[in-house]
């Protein structure tokens, strides 16, 4: 009887069968390329539950779309080709591709996907373990490293940045010194461990659940299928102030008094040890009454227009600067006032430095304005040589004194005669 139940406990439930994970799939020495003739070790890593007779499940494996006659655990291959394992009950599991090479010298990268803040170890590696001399590492055709004799290049903390296609060149003395041999170019690609995080507002003051007031903030990020379990910490600023420091918790609570400055905060996310920190943009609080916004944003909002008492919008504009202009009392029809300031634009008390804004129909009239203007200095501009001319030679003017006055002639004097030439406007 006790028996009995020992084996049943060992037969799982068909809800157990169906949340089975896909197996992992590992390779032994860890390199994705040998040399021809070479043996490597396949494991398959999964759940393999026990049927009432006690005996294991078979495990599965596949070259390509080709089921192998091999049904343990472990396998040792040298076949080129994509291989994938399978256990009852569980999906296939990711594939491993093993390249089988003839050449003098190889570049062995890691098979399994290399993730931000983890090391990046590559090896060049000559026929058959043959020291490889004047070793050179290159990515996308730039040379990054260089070492006297074998070496392994190692990146201790991989950024994307690191992501490339790498090669290797060097020496072997078979028997003497050869010439400088290159390996295969092979694509490596460093994964993202999480994405860059965003700073997203939760809840206002007002809302019920805030039971101590402020506004409660979350730094959200994700983080990659195959690393959802690595833990991260986050920390809180306000500009470059910091308000929490880096702690477990994702969510952080703005003091109330703090909440109408309209301050910009930013989050950065990191793991334990600050081999990968992101930051994300920034967000400004929104006013009070102003509606929950949780998208971030990347600039400061814009500021409230000035209104005047009419509710339109102010223009603030420098105040025209007077300038006198000596009068010129021999001549009539000509006044100080009818030149600085046009008939229907007389000056006020004094200028005001917030003007309400010109409407059209105030527009419209200031050409025909603009034009008297212009006439008006022109006819000041002939006042003012006749004076000249007469203060140089009074008998020059002698018998224009005699000539009828006419208010709208324009006395154009030439600079190098005496003569006067009178032009209607």
């Amino acid at each position: 009887m006790w028996a009995l139940t020992a084996v049943l406990l060992l037969v799982p439930s068909s809800g157990q069968t169906a949340a089975l994970e896909k197996p992992i799939l590992s390779l032994h020495p860890p390199w994705t390329t040998i040399f021809k003739g070479e043996r490597v070790t396949l494991r398959c890593d999964g759940y393999h539950p026990l049927l009432l007779e006690l005996r294991p499940i078979n495990t599965l494996w596949y070259l390509g779309h080709l089921l192998l006659p091999a049904h343990k655990k472990s396998i040792e291959v040298q076949t080129p080709g994509v291989y994938r394992c399978q256990t009852r009950g569980a999906p296939v599991s990711d594939p491993i591709h093993l390249s089988v090479s003839n050449d003098w010298l190889i570049l062995q990268v890691p098979y399994a996907a290399v993730f931000e803040g983890e090391p990046l170890v590559m090896r060049c590696r000559g026929w058959y373990d043959k020291v490889v001399y004047k070793l050179h590492y290159y990515r996308d055709s730039q040379a990054v490293r260089y070492f006297h004799s074998s070496a392994n290049y190692t990146v201790p903390q991989a950024r994307a940045s690191d992501s490339g296609r790498y090669q290797c060149s060097g020496t072997m003395r078979i028997p003497v010194e050869s010439a400088p041999m290159f390996s295969a170019k092979v694509a490596v690609t460093v994964q993202e461990l999480f994405q860059a995080p965003v700073l997203r507002l939760v809840r206002r003051p007002e809302d019920p659940r805030a039971a101590h007031g402020g506004v409660l903030m979350r730094c959200d990020t994700r983080l990659h299928p195959q690393k959802r379990d690595t833990p991260l910490q986050f920390a809180f600023y306000k500009y470059s102030r910091v308000v929490r420091r880096f702690d477990w918790g994702a969510e952080y609570t703005v003091p109330e008094p703090e909440v109408e400055e309209l301050e910009s905060y930013w989050c950065e996310a990191a793991t334990a040890t600050r081999s990968v920190r992101k930051r994300s943009p920034w967000l400004q609080l929104p006013g009070p009454g102003s509606p929950l916004d949780l998208a971030p944003t990347t600039a400061p909002a814009p500021q409230a227009a000035a209104l005047a008492p009419e509710n339109k919008p102010l223009s603030f504009r420098k105040p025209p600067v007077s300038r006198s202009v000596s009068s010129v009392t021999p001549f009539p029809n000509t006044t100080l006032a009818g030149l600085l300031f046009p008939a229907g634009s007389a000056p006020t008390a004094g200028p005001h430095a917030c003007t309400s804004t010109m409407s059209s129909e105030q527009s419209g009239a200031l050409k025909p304005n603009v034009d008297l203007l212009l006439r008006e200095m022109q006819l000041l501009r002939g006042l003012l040589s006749r004076v000249i001319l007469e203060l140089k030679e009074p008998q020059a003017l002698t018998g224009l004194r005699r000539t009828p006055e006419t208010p709208t002639s324009l006395f154009a004097v030439s600079g190098g005669t005496q003569e006067s030439t009178i032009v209607e406007s």
